[in-house]
């Protein structure tokens, strides 16, 4: 019963849901002898499943992560957080809003960081949409509930994106002194943060938060079923070379 409950969930929740309809629809219309009909919506129910699955996600993932390893030794004078969305009206402990999966980790990440190192963090984030406020104000009354003094936290709030992120914190950096800037953001999201920064001529250590994919990483009969976490991963690495690419070109 707990093998038939793991194996069918997947099929009653999308993205799976979709899958069957779109399957099932495919073959009825073959039935019917619509070939074209039929093909369609079997290769669209296939190629969806596909991109729903961990191996797959992870390869795509993997092209994002791989070359960014977390420095055994990091060395640096500040911490960079780069934002990346928050639930700006949910209820929290300490406060109104809360931060979403990635940037909580993130924020774990920086703020371990800072207890080793004891340098300041420029939290990156500004307001995106004019019905959601940055979330610099959250990403700070949890750095400070993490432990982290008030005196070490700059808030940086105009960037709307990454590139400004690197635009922004760069001024900051240059007008207090700083020299050896620690970029913490998403693995999948390093390659696009540190290609922003060189192209405003400033030199960071990555310092991966999150990663998603290893080496020899195993996978069970399980990881081959339709998941929405892993439709998302893959509309991340979707997204993050689409960024890639436009960077290259657009800056």
């Amino acid at each position: 019963m707990f093998i038939l409950k793991k194996i069918l969930t997947p099929f009653l929740l999308p993205p799976g849901i979709f899958i069957v309809i779109l399957i099932f629809s495919g073959l009825l219309f073959l039935f019917k002898r619509h070939w074209k009909a039929s093909i369609i919506n079997c290769l669209i129910g296939i190629f969806t499943w596909f991109l729903s699955i961990s191996p797959v996600s992870d390869i795509m993932l993997r092209g994002l992560e791989s070359d960014f390893k977390i420095p055994e030794n990091p060395r640096g004078d500040v911490i960079v957080l780069l934002g990346s969305g928050s639930h700006t009206g949910a209820q929290d402990l300490s406060g109104i809003g809360f931060p979403a999966d990635d940037m909580l980790g993130r924020i774990v990440t920086a703020v371990r960081l800072q207890k080793r190192l004891g340098v300041p963090i420029i939290v990156s984030s500004g307001q995106v949409f004019k019905h959601k406020p940055s979330e610099v104000l959250i990403v700070r009354r949890f750095l400070i509930d993490l432990g982290v003094p008030l005196n070490k936290i700059i808030l940086e709030d105009k960037s709307r994106d990454t590139i400004e992120n690197a635009r922004y914190t760069k001024v900051i950096c240059e007008k207090l002194g700083f020299k050896k800037p620690i970029l913490v953001t998403s693995a999948y999201h390093m390659s696009r943060s540190v290609l922003s920064f060189k192209k405003v001529d400033m030199d960071v250590t990555p310092f991966p938060a999150g990663l998603k994919t290893w080496k020899d990483k195993k996978y069970g009969w399980e990881d081959y079923l339709p998941d929405v976490s892993g439709f998302k991963n893959t509309c991340i690495a979707v997204r993050e070379y689409m960024g890639l690419l436009f960077y290259r070109f657009a800056y």
